[in-house]
């Protein structure tokens, strides 16, 4: 996909339905590196939420990962016919993350890792808490949600993340993305 191609896709899924974008702009190569840095090549499967162009998914494969173990989620339909394209052998899950679950969707079964691209900022606690149930029933121990926010605190609260079992931690600030951008760790309490 090209630059040109790439913009105009997300302009179009942005006019279409803002607060499921929530965002100005694709997110660019410095916040790809940071998302996705702790994700090694050999994580298991990895899934992405909210996928959008496929920008992170492009550099988990510059990375090492293989094709065939990424499990991409992207609602939007056209958004989702186009990484199908792009990527082939990757699972292509054309569902609301919230709806996720092992028992309807197999293909999360062995997930290692997950890098979330959904604007976290403008769903409820209600929908973070079924969100992260359905992520961290399906991943593996040891395993962790990579997540970007534009603010400068996790997107989750911490009432939501007691809930989970969880804890968040800052792992890097990108301020040559647009805008600016956080990211989180989320991983199981110890």
């Amino acid at each position: 996909m090209t630059w040109l191609q790439e913009r105009k896709q997300f302009v179009k899924a942005l006019l279409s339905n803002p607060a499921a974008i929530g965002a100005v702009a694709p997110s660019g190569p410095a916040l790809a590196a940071a998302i996705t840095a702790s994700i090694p090549a050999n994580a298991g499967k990895v899934l992405e939420l909210g996928c959008g162009t496929g920008v992170f998914t492009r550099e988990m494969l510059r990375k090492g990962v293989d094709p065939s173990r990424l499990v991409l989620v992207e609602q939007d339909e056209v958004m989702s016919s186009s990484l199908r394209t792009q990527f082939p052998q990757a699972a292509v899950l054309q569902v609301s993350a919230q709806e996720l679950s092992r028992h309807s969707h197999p293909e999360l079964d062995g997930i290692g890792a997950a890098i979330c691209g959904l604007p976290l900022r403008n769903m409820s606690g209600a929908h973070h808490h079924r969100l992260l149930t359905a992520v961290f029933d399906a991943m593996a121990e040891g395993g962790s949600m990579e997540l970007f926010t534009y603010g400068v605190r996790c997107p989750i609260s911490a009432g939501v993340l007691d809930a989970c079992g969880l804890s968040a931690r800052r792992i890097g600030f990108v301020p040559f993305n647009l805008p600016p951008a956080s990211v989180f760790s989320l991983a199981r309490r110890a």
